[in-house]
């Protein structure tokens, strides 16, 4: 056959299958209507793996692939019934509660010191709050669990290191909310006294791997410590070098021998405001999120589909394994979309009654 002549095959076959699509999508919406009636639970595991495991044995040549493929539309079939009932009632009240966030705050827990670019970044989110300092991203989520501060800023993902993995634990963790963001581009300094050869030099590891490429140029060994702008005092007392800001340097007083010296040019950090309590502004454009996942082939991408089905823009996955267990993991995404939005707010409130561990993080503005 031809290619034209397969591609007209196909178009028979998709004219036959479209309407049976929608004959069981109609189903669905009675199946919605009896359960309400009995108040029977929208997902049912066991009938779903049964129809799972009978799609696999009746198919021939593409038993893995039917599978995913019933499993999708099992999921869409789901998203249906889930918006029929209103479901996630406990989520939908509390996000249409929420109220905008604050112009201003007292105080703000940050991480590093004066100078960071942690510090930078919370001036941007929150001018005028006093910054609470916290050398470790611990303490700051401490701090705001006890209420020291109503507001965290910690970095979360650098566009050349990667993301900040126990800062990612730590969200999965306390389940605090996110309540704004902000993305900003890191100039890296090599500072030390001038005219003095070095052998080590002193940064946090993230900016480090920044500058990886310098770094092994001049043959210096790479030592961790808490923070960029902790850094450049460190390496002052100890006669070596530091990687940090113009700021942190200027603030203890080392010669800068070197700027801009990361591996990319258009390095860059994105930095999250943490809160115990919800905020949403009315322009909010990221929403994030985290659940588990049932033990079902295909589940990721059947859940990953309806978010592609109410057309929104997946910006992050991250995954980690949850404490305690073996070999599952809870899944953490940022992707675009405003809760107002009616069918983004029908998606996340049928999540929340369908998913292992779901909780929303936040939906809110980030500024580049």
């Amino acid at each position: 056959m031809t290619l034209e002549e397969t591609r007209t095959k196909i178009d028979e076959i998709d004219s036959k299958l479209l309407p049976l699509f929608e004959a069981r999508m109609d189903c669905s919406r009675e199946v919605a209507e009896i359960k309400k009636e009995k108040g029977i639970p929208i997902l049912n595991e066991a009938r779903e793996q049964a129809i799972l495991d009978k799609v696999y044995e009746k198919a021939h040549t593409y038993k893995s692939e039917a599978k995913v493929l019933y499993s999708a539309i099992m999921s869409i079939s789901r998203g249906l019934q889930h918006e029929l009932l209103s479901s996630g009632q406990e989520l939908r009240n509390v996000l249409q509660n929420a109220e905008e966030p604050p112009l201003s705050a007292s105080e703000v827990a940050v991480f590093g010191a004066p100078g960071s670019f942690s510090h930078e970044a919370s001036k941007r989110l929150l001018p005028g709050a006093t910054p609470l300092f916290y050398s470790t991203f611990p303490e700051i989520f401490q701090a705001v669990a006890e209420g020291k501060a109503p507001f965290g800023i910690l970095p979360v993902e650098n566009s050349s290191a990667g993301s900040v993995e126990q800062v990612y634990d730590l969200i999965l963790k306390y389940r605090f909310y996110i309540v704004g963001a902000e993305t900003l581009y890191i100039h890296h300094c090599l500072c030390g006294e001038k005219g003095k050869t070095f052998e080590k030099v002193y940064s946090h590891p993230q900016a480090l791997s920044q500058c990886s490429e310098l770094i092994a140029e001049k043959g210096l060994r790479a030592c961790p410590c808490s923070s960029t702008a902790e850094a450049p005092f460190l390496a002052k007392k100890e006669g070596q070098a530091a990687i940090c800001s113009a700021e942190a340097a200027e603030k203890a007083g080392l010669p800068i021998l070197l700027r801009d010296i990361q591996n990319n040019s258009n390095n860059c950090t994105r930095f999250i405001q943490i809160s115990r309590k919800l905020y949403i502004p009315q322009n909010a454009e990221k929403i994030s999120l985290c659940f588990s996942l049932p033990h079902v082939t295909g589940s990721l991408n059947a859940i990953l589909s309806r978010f592609s089905q109410a057309g929104l823009n997946l910006t992050k996955i991250e995954s980690r394994p949850i404490p305690g267990s073996r070999f599952e993991y809870d899944f953490y995404l940022d992707f675009s979309g405003n809760i107002r939005e009616p069918h983004t707010l029908n998606l996340l409130c049928s999540l929340s009654a369908e998913l292992p561990r779901f909780s929303f993080l936040g939906n809110y503005t980030e500024e580049d």
